[in-house]
């Protein structure tokens, strides 16, 4: 019983589970939002089961990519059937749909008709066209912050944390591909690296990561935010970006993009903290 709870945690990614809620809780706090705390627990916790019952969905969809990739999966290893896995996918994402019934219409509309069809799509169909896949996850992730804005009243202040959650995964969706070369073309998948090969997929990565690391640092040139949103995102963002893109291009292999995702995984956090602080 014990092992099987550890499993079912394991699937759900608990960091990813955490990272978006306090998402959620950052963007309250940058819409300056004064309204009630269980508006602020229930947008929280509509993310954090949509977010459970994608990555779990993702696991389902992905049982044959993953023996190669991620050998260590919950599926793969059997602690957890794909029946079980589907089962988690679907309760998770039922309890979003309830909760977000609780909160204002705007935002139910774009968490029940926008992002979760998305989610599915992107899991199910997405990862055979190139690039798609990487722009629809990119995209869940700007409307996230999009959503916050519309439940806390105050979507203008989480424009620039939008545009910057989609900027950054949009690289790092891409230098996931990287990673995950050999496992998505045994099944055929239709990724970026696989069309155009993993040089031009590297390059591509730089001149995204140039820009979005120019456009964060306007931000602080022209006074939009303060001095500490500088000095934060050059540490959380700017570095973190040029160490990725250095070291593909140095050596552009699987285990500097595997090390790559996930440095990334931390910059939208860190980009996030430095939009907060910048603001206060």
């Amino acid at each position: 019983m014990l092992k099987k709870i550890f499993s079912v945690i394991k699937i759900i990614r608990p960091l990813n589970v955490i990272s978006s809620g306090i998402a959620i809780l950052f963007s309250s706090q940058i819409a300056g939002y004064q309204g009630s705390t269980s508006n602020v627990l229930l947008a929280i916790f509509v993310v954090i089961f949509f977010t459970i019952g994608a990555n779990v969905l993702n696991d389902y969809f992905d049982h044959e990519i993953d023996r190669v990739n991620r050998p260590d999966r919950a599926i793969i290893v059997g602690d957890i059937t794909r029946i079980q896995a589907l089962y988690i996918s679907i309760f998770s994402f039922l309890a979003g749909v309830f909760l977000s019934l609780q909160l204002n219409f705007n935002s139910q509309i774009l968490s029940i008709f926008v992002s979760l069809p998305l989610l599915i799509f992107y899991n199910a169909k997405a990862k055979n066209y190139p690039l798609v896949g990487n722009v629809i996850v990119a995209s869940i992730l700007g409307l996230s912050f999009i959503y916050a804005g519309i439940v806390f009243e105050n979507i203008t202040p989480l424009i620039v944390p939008a545009l910057l959650a989609f900027g950054l995964t949009l690289i790092r969706e891409i230098v996931k591909d990287i990673a995950d070369l050999e496992g998505d073309k045994i099944v055929g998948a239709k990724t970026f690296p696989i069309i155009f090969g993993n040089e031009k997929a590297i390059y591509l990565c730089t001149f995204l990561s140039a820009i979005l690391g120019c456009l964060a640092f306007i931000l602080f040139l022209n006074g939009y935010y303060n001095l500490y949103y500088g000095i934060l995102v050059i540490m959380t963002v700017e570095i973190p970006l040029a160490v990725v893109v250095i070291s593909l291009l140095n050596k552009p292999n699987t285990k500097t993009a595997k090390k790559g995702a996930k440095l990334l995984k931390i910059c939208t956090l860190g980009g996030l903290f430095s939009i907060y602080i910048g603001t206060i």
